[in-house]
């Protein structure tokens, strides 16, 4: 003997409940991920509040108080010690020198190898953007030593110029991709009417073509400030010979002694060192996004 079960029936009072119901959850599903991600974020996040707060701190709290945030004696010793006795306020400077050297000569020639690759017509263009695509996949180390004697040749071994021009090279093909692939979806009309007046080649890029190419201008700039301001291994190379040349990533090696390690001082430093980067990446990030879906959308 079967019992048959009879599904209640909806009438059509039910229907706006129903709609209502599943629409509340289409509004709090992204609450609900907001809450599962959140202490994922606060995992990723906790080590630098951490290392902003051991700035304020002793050498001895530093180590023994374990992993709470708030000192219990604020000190700016370590900013003091870390700005005059480690010279942190030449290597500053120093830094500002080679990241914008290193910024102004990926954005000039980075723009123009992107806007000659982004017009139709030029021979072995394929063949020209698997080499620059290739050269992506050669580790940095390995070119050092030829970079370094290129440079050397030139007379720029121990200068910012010097690390500026190593540091700029070998990092220029994702820029010439973005600012190719901005300058291939602009209309060739422009460039039409631009050569009926008689406008050449290199007035069309900085007067029609580079302002229209902010977006990826602040894209390139914000990922190659990051990149030059935190750079650690072409300067030390190019400064051995003139320690007075130092960038703030190679000044931490001044908190490294042969009696110990100052760690209060390295996380002043530190702080010092991050704090620029997070205050431009703030300023231009949505600059960075326009960009990146610009010159993914062309």
């Amino acid at each position: 003997m079967s019992i048959d079960v009879v599904e209640p029936t909806r009438t059509a009072d039910d229907l706006p409940k129903l709609f209502h119901s599943r629409r509340s959850l289409r509004r709090w599903r992204p609450q609900l991920w907001h809450l599962f991600l959140l202490p994922f974020c606060v995992l990723w996040v906790y080590p630098f509040i951490w290392m902003f707060s051991a700035a304020f701190k002793s050498q001895r709290e530093m180590l023994l108080g374990g992993l709470h945030l708030i000192p219990e004696e604020p000190t700016l010793d370590n900013f003091v010690r870390a700005w005059t006795t480690a010279k942190f306020g030449a290597y500053t400077l120093n830094t500002i020198v080679f990241t914008v050297l290193v910024v102004g000569i990926v954005l000039l020639v980075s723009s123009l190898s992107g806007y000659a690759l982004s017009r139709p017509g030029l021979p072995l263009k394929k063949w020209i953007i698997a080499g620059l695509v290739a050269t992506m996949f050669i580790p940095h180390g390995y070119t050092i030593i030829p970079v370094f004697l290129l440079v050397n040749e030139l007379g720029l071994g121990s200068s910012l110029l010097g690390a500026a021009l190593a540091q700029a090279g070998p990092v220029q093909v994702v820029p010439v991709l973005l600012f190719m692939g901005f300058f291939a979806g602009i209309p060739s009309e422009l460039e039409d009417a631009a050569k009926v007046d008689g406008v050449g080649f290199l007035r069309i890029f900085a007067l029609i073509m580079m302002p229209l190419a902010k977006p990826v201008i602040g894209t390139v700039a914000l990922l190659n400030f990051i990149s030059a301001w935190s750079a650690f291994f072409v300067p030390l190379v190019f400064t051995l010979g003139n320690p007075e040349l130092r960038t703030l990533g190679v000044g931490m090696y001044n908190f490294f002694g042969q009696e110990g390690t100052d760690y209060a001082g390295l996380a002043a430093a530190a702080t010092i060192s991050v704090l620029p980067t997070i205050v431009v990446f703030l300023l231009l990030q949505k600059t960075f996004i326009e960009g990146i879906a610009g010159a993914v959308k062309s």
